[in-house]
């Protein structure tokens, strides 16, 4: 049977107050026994007397180190100073992955190794979270495939059982599984735990002696010193990346809170929250779902490494056990979106790790963020989850805020109109009725034919004009309704109600069958862009004049048969230094559908104004 892998025991120590045995530096050291096959036991060396006690200072503690380091064997003195720069090489930065390359390459350069690794245990504490390697070639890493596991063979045991282990053979281990298709040739092998905190963050891994023979005691312990090293920068590395990782939440936090309380509308700060949270969890996606009225959850915002999807508008049913738990405040972390069983839509079998949080502030939940990762890409740290659970809760608090700001601001619109309605009920029309009266008895007493007929028709048009005026005053009065089913209707309220800070009503033409072409989700977002270009135009044009044009049968540049709304006014234009924050969530809206949106010159003399064209597929 093979013999056992080393024990971790420590030499003997020399007995208190016991001087050491004078040194014989004209002996050879002890010639280390021949191994077994499998054999690593052998005697460690004659322990060096202990380097002074921390309450031994001064001429006493120089010289009993002195002795401490004269009797070390002739191989370690030989290599202490390799030893030493090898430590100074590992503390030399606070990068948590650059800090394992250069523990794996310094402990490879320290042993002869030709290669190195260090595999890093996960949270749960049953396999390998990360794997780094040293002296594998980026070729024969996509030879070789996915990266160990740590759930098996001999790197799974270590973790079971992290204690120090030499071999001479790696292959006639019985806890070793064998080697992957590609994979270089390994014999010699030495593992050592590295301990951080006094808990286990990982093993390090050296294999095959560079001179084909078997790694030494000597080895073991020098690796020993350098793992307990590695722990200590390994701590301060992680330290520092987590203190790195909550400044950027911080930032991440302050930049969504900016934003939403910076006059943005809501489909903008959606698309915020969601922009922050994807960069900030370094993750492929993120989406911000809402409720929809047919229960379940929508889709409104999205941000993507590749760009706009077809996401927007997607609904996640309400059968979904995900639903319920995230509605009710309580976040859902998933390993493998592909294959948890809890995700029954096509759009979560796209992705890996997942986290879905409830913007949840003052016991109401706002919404969910969904934040995916690709399949294969590393799981949520603790730390990370932590992080992103309180950006959730920022995030809705701020959405909160601005949403009683926008309620403030359409309170103010709706006083604003009522008042409107009572001037022009109370002084408008009391003033236009009684000049039409004098106009009337004017035409009674008037003589010349022409005149009495100029001034009926004068009458006439005050009479037209008033009655105009009683339908403004209805539609300022109404409150807001449901939103109605024909595109039609919907796009010519907008309109009317744009007339109101306007002072004028814009002009609209319909081409083709709008009601008939365009579907749900296009007619949804089309609303949404001729609001947000009559809202420009009212706030930023001064126009007097604006046009909108709907063409249902536009022809799209890839020949399909679309949608295209065009808004045009003749105002001032927009100046070069001015916000375009709204002209890129039209352009953003139209490309999640596979559409397009720009803007050029308006219909004002020589161009004045600005022209905002929004097509689509329907």
């Amino acid at each position: 049977m093979p013999a056992p892998a080393d024990p971790e025991e420590q030499p003997e120590a020399f007995p208190a107050g016991q001087p050491p045995a004078a040194p014989r530096p004209t002996e050879p050291p002890a010639a280390e026994p021949p191994a077994t096959e499998l054999s690593v036991t052998e005697l460690p060396p004659a322990e060096p007397p202990p380097f002074p006690e921390r309450d031994v200072t001064g001429t006493a503690a120089a010289e009993q180190a002195a002795r401490s380091l004269q009797s070390l064997p002739e191989e370690l003195a030989a290599r202490l100073p390799q030893l030493l720069e090898a430590m100074v090489s590992v503390g030399s930065g606070l990068d948590l992955h650059s800090t394992l390359d250069r523990i794996a390459e310094t402990a490879a350069s320290l042993t002869a190794a030709r290669y190195a690794a260090i595999g890093v245990i996960n949270d749960e504490g049953d396999g390998l979270a990360d794997f780094v390697t040293y002296g594998i070639s980026p070729e024969q890493h996509e030879l070789i495939g996915a990266l160990p596991d740590g759930r098996s063979g001999l790197l799974g045991a270590l973790i079971k059982d992290p204690s120090a282990v030499r071999l001479d053979d790696l292959s006639r281990d019985p806890r070793s599984v064998g080697l992957p298709a590609h994979h270089p040739p390994m014999r010699s092998f030495l593992g050592v735990p590295i301990r951080v905190g006094g808990e286990i963050f990982g093993n390090l891994y050296l294999t095959e002696k560079r001179d084909g023979g078997r790694f030494s005691i000597y080895d073991l312990h020098m690796v020993k010193v350098l793992a307990t090293e590695a722990g200590i920068q390994i701590g301060n590395a992680r330290l520092y990346e987590a203190t790195r990782q909550r400044e950027r939440w911080i930032d991440g936090s302050v930049a969504v809170t900016t934003a939403l309380l910076s006059g943005a509308d809501a489909d903008e700060a959606l698309t915020v929250v969601a922009e922050q949270a994807r960069k900030l969890a370094a993750s492929a996606a993120a989406f911000v779902l809402l409720t929809a009225e047919e229960g379940g959850l929508e889709i409104v915002a999205e941000s993507t490494e590749s760009g706009p999807s077809s996401a927007l508008g997607r609904l996640v049913p309400p059968e979904s056990p995900v639903v319920d738990l995230v509605l009710a405040g309580e976040p859902v972390f998933v390993d493998d979106a592909a294959t948890d069983q809890r995700l029954i839509t096509d759009l979560a079998r796209a992705y890996g790790p997942t986290l879905f949080l409830p913007l949840e502030s003052g016991g109401r939940v706002l919404g969910v963020l969904a934040v995916p990762r690709m399949p294969g890409a590393p799981q949520y740290t603790e730390g990370e989850r932590t992080l992103a659970v309180q950006f959730a809760a920022q995030a809705a608090l701020a959405l909160m805020m601005a949403e009683a700001q926008r309620d403030r601001e359409r309170l103010a619109v709706f006083e604003d109109r009522d008042r409107i309605a009572r001037d022009l009920h109370d002084l408008v029309i009391q003033r236009l009725f009684a000049t039409g009266m004098m106009l009337e008895s004017a035409e009674r007493r008037a003589v010349v034919p022409e005149v009495r007929t100029g001034v009926g028709r004068a009458v006439d048009e005050l009479d037209v004009t008033i009655q105009e005026i009683r339908t403004a005053i209805f539609a300022l009065q109404q409150g807001p309704t449901e939103v109605p089913s024909g595109l039609r209707t919907r796009v010519l309220r907008e309109i009317n109600m744009a007339a109101v800070p306007l002072g004028f009503t814009p002009s609209h033409r319909f081409l083709g069958p709008v009601d008939s072409l365009i579907g749900e989700l296009t007619g949804k977002n089309l609303i949404a862009a001729l609001r947000e270009a009559l809202s420009n135009a009212f706030r930023h044009a001064r126009a007097t004049r604006i046009e909108v044009v709907l063409d249902a049968r536009a022809a799209l540049p890839d020949g399909r048969e679309g949608v295209r709304l065009t808004v045009a006014d003749d105002g001032i234009g927009i100046p070069p230094d001015g916000r375009r924050s709204g002209l890129r969530n039209l352009k953003r809206r139209a490309e999640s559908l596979g559409g397009d949106s720009w803007y050029g010159p308006g219909i004002g003399p020589e161009g004045a104004g600005t022209t905002v064209v929004w097509q689509a597929p329907h």
